[in-house]
């Protein structure tokens, strides 16, 4: 499996995607890993449940809107991871960057930066985040986790592709993490495998 010295090398030689699209959000997250006893591990939060919030209650990573006074997307990204689990990223952790994503539904942006921390971190989170978790990516592969489920979502019947991590959240991992998630695997010529669907 995917080792961090691997994803180091790949993305340290990847020219990501960036998009130009004139989203009506900007958005930057920070996917975090960790050498881990099942191998390289991903850093989930999931959100609290707000009904402002298009993401409410889902599992993500840390991250958010890019403000005004922000640098760039990555510094976004690294206030954000602050703001919401209490723990500073800096350019020792950081790994690379993957392509920019466009929301699905919502006219959003997303730019993903990826980072490496010890697997002594403590995090400290605040009141946008439930809880958070670790788990290895061999996990997020295996056959019987990738699932096709229906289920209705903001006033529609909707079919997506999810990982069921039921051992850590009731919610599934879908929609613009997932994919993001997914494209990172790409890099390396993985991919999630689905097939079974849930009513």
């Amino acid at each position: 499996m995917l080792e961090i010295e691997d994803i180091r090398t790949r993305l340290t030689n990847y020219q990501p995607r960036l998009s130009n699209m004139d989203a009506e959000r900007q958005a930057a997250v920070a996917m975090i890993l960790r050498h881990g006893k099942k191998g390289t591990e991903v850093l989930f939060i999931q959100r609290a449940e707000h009904e402002k919030d298009p993401w409410s209650g889902d599992l993500g990573f840390p991250g958010g809107r890019i403000e005004a006074d922000d640098p760039s997307p990555r510094a976004a990204a690294e206030r954000e991871t602050w703001e919401e689990i209490g723990y500073t990223l800096t350019n020792a952790n950081y790994l690379g960057r993957c392509d920019d994503m466009a929301g699905a539904f919502l006219s959003v942006r997303i730019s993903c930066f990826v980072y490496t921390i010890s697997e002594q971190a403590v995090f400290r989170i605040n009141g946008e985040v439930v809880k958070y978790f670790w788990i290895p990516l061999a996990t997020l592969l295996e056959p019987q986790r990738n699932r096709h489920m229906h289920f209705f979502h903001r006033g529609t019947d909707r079919q997506h592709p999810v990982v069921h991590l039921n051992e850590w959240s009731s919610r599934p991992l879908w929609g613009i993490t997932y994919r993001l998630v997914d494209n990172f695997l790409n890099l390396f010529d993985l991919s999630f495998t689905y097939s079974e669907k849930i009513a």
